[in-house]
């Protein structure tokens, strides 16, 4: 049963199923993909952007992605909400259309700076791109089917951050640019299908648009997201780091007290007192912590440790999106047979083990068939266990918020992927070359939020009664 925070009852959307439900996902499922390609591509052309833009400092190149992560998880929940409240076709065909005109004028963009400012553009399109296209798809679709269509859902996403630094390394060969360029004959294409086939989900009561609080939520994220990324650069302990944490948790405060007293907050009591969508959100907070600092320790130690090239590195993680791909169809047999619960805690144990082989293989192999690649398909194989029963918790929402849930579910993603690369650069950057225990110590860490996250699945127990 859902709690409610008030007497009022809040308007509902129509839930029914569509004759189009699949194409409606195919079309979601492009921005799904786009975002979070455009997210882990860009990682491999660092080099390329230095050189590009007269020999400019790494710090500043970094920027390219920084921007990104910290905007689009900033924007995240404001615009998810915005999405429940104006339409979420509209807030769709926004996002993609400027999403692709943000693609252009990144692949155009003369100087580093006009590239960063076109990131943060495309970043603010994403925000808006993700949270809806799930707000749209689920509506469509049987309850029944959910757990099918969120396994679908994080297969996309896993394939977008597994596929990103592979593309990115195959398009370098042909420039940068044309980094930015792939997405644009997509967009397109999802703009026009878009149009045809999505439906046009309205709130039936109008209501206010909370904008302090949306500014708040955007500050406080923001802030939270720069000492994550920034942290390694800055000093963990200089006046930017703790006065950036100072305010990002001066603005968290503000929001909560601005929430227990606005009439109809940007984000609803609803969600914060959910006690099954808190379980989730935390769930997929420390999923998160664990696999995007595996993503990219796979990649530093086949490169570094291994003396991979980088194109071989990227194709060497592969096995990470293949495994969730060919899972994340079988997720709703899955969820169904053994159940959410079980399933979201054997995805935290699952990733837990994967890392735990590396940690004990990398000591007797270096053959890539043995020591890597079991605990890449775990890592890939939990994916597709863990987050659809755990991003399906947006539907235990009322029908009219479910895409600020979805937004919600979206920005502890995007926050513990920055904070868990923050964390597991520190532990790499020790010594200026990383050894085999260096390694290990960043495989410890992800275990140990790995089990996390599985304590979490084993909390969550959708069908129950929350207080």
């Amino acid at each position: 049963m859902i709690e409610t925070a008030t007497a009022r009852p809040l308007p509902s959307v129509p839930v029914t199923e569509s004759p189009h439900r699949w194409r409606i996902l195919a079309v979601a499922a492009v921005a799904q993909y786009l975002a979070i390609l455009d997210l882990f591509a860009v990682t491999v052309a660092f080099p390329t952007l230095e050189t590009s833009f007269g020999h400019a400092s790494a710090s500043t190149v970094s920027w390219v992605l920084n921007a990104y992560t910290i905007v689009m998880a900033a924007l995240l929940v404001p615009a998810g909400r915005l999405a429940d409240d104006t339409g979420r076709k509209r807030g769709f065909l926004v996002g993609m259309a400027l999403f692709g005109l943000a693609s252009v004028a990144c692949a155009a963009a003369p100087s580093l700076g006009l590239l960063i400012a076109a990131r943060i553009v495309q970043a603010a399109a994403a925000a808006l791109l993700v949270p809806t296209g799930l707000g749209l798809v689920l509506p469509s679709f049987d309850s029944r089917e959910h757990p099918t269509v969120m396994g679908i859902w994080t297969a996309i996403a896993a394939a977008g951050a597994g596929s990103g630094p592979v593309i990115g390394g195959l398009l370098l060969e042909a420039g940068w640019r044309w980094i930015f360029l792939l997405n644009v004959p997509f967009t397109v294409a999802a703009f026009i299908f878009g149009l045809r086939v999505l439906p046009d989900i309205r709130q039936q009561a109008k209501r206010r648009l909370d904008l302090f609080g949306a500014a708040l939520i955007l500050g406080a994220t923001a802030a939270l997201t720069t000492v994550f990324v920034q942290a390694s650069a800055w000093g963990y302990t200089s006046p930017a780091t703790i006065g950036m944490l100072v305010a990002a948790l001066t603005l968290a405060g503000l929001f909560a007290w601005h929430v227990r007293r606005h009439p109809d907050p940007v984000v609803s009591p609803v969600v914060l007192r959910h006690k099954l969508f808190r379980i989730a959100t935390a769930g997929v907070f420390c999923y998160y912590l664990a696999f995007a600092a595996l993503i990219l320790e796979g990649t530093l130690f086949l490169s570094q440790r291994w003396h991979y090239s980088q194109l071989s590195a990227s194709l060497g993680i592969t096995p990470i999106p293949i495994a969730c791909l060919l899972l994340s169809p079988l997720s709703g047999r899955i969820v169904a047979r053994i159940g959410a619960r079980a399933s979201a805690t054997l995805g935290g144990l699952t990733i837990a083990v994967g890392v735990a082989w590396w940690i004990l293989a990398a000591g007797f192999s270096t053959s890539y068939a043995v020591m890597f690649l079991p605990g890449a398909i775990l890592a890939g194989a939990s994916t597709a266990l863990l987050q659809p029963p755990l991003f399906g918790a947006s539907s235990l929402l009322p029908a009219d918020q479910l895409s600020l849930g979805s937004g919600t579910l979206m920005m502890a993603r995007q926050t513990s992927s920055a904070l868990g690369v923050a964390i597991l650069t520190a532990i790499l950057a020790r010594a200026a070359v990383p050894s085999l225990g260096d390694y290990r110590a960043g495989w410890v860490y992800m275990v140990l939020v790995g089990l996390l996250a599985a304590g979490a699945g084993l909390a969550y127990r959708p069908g129950t009664r929350t207080a």
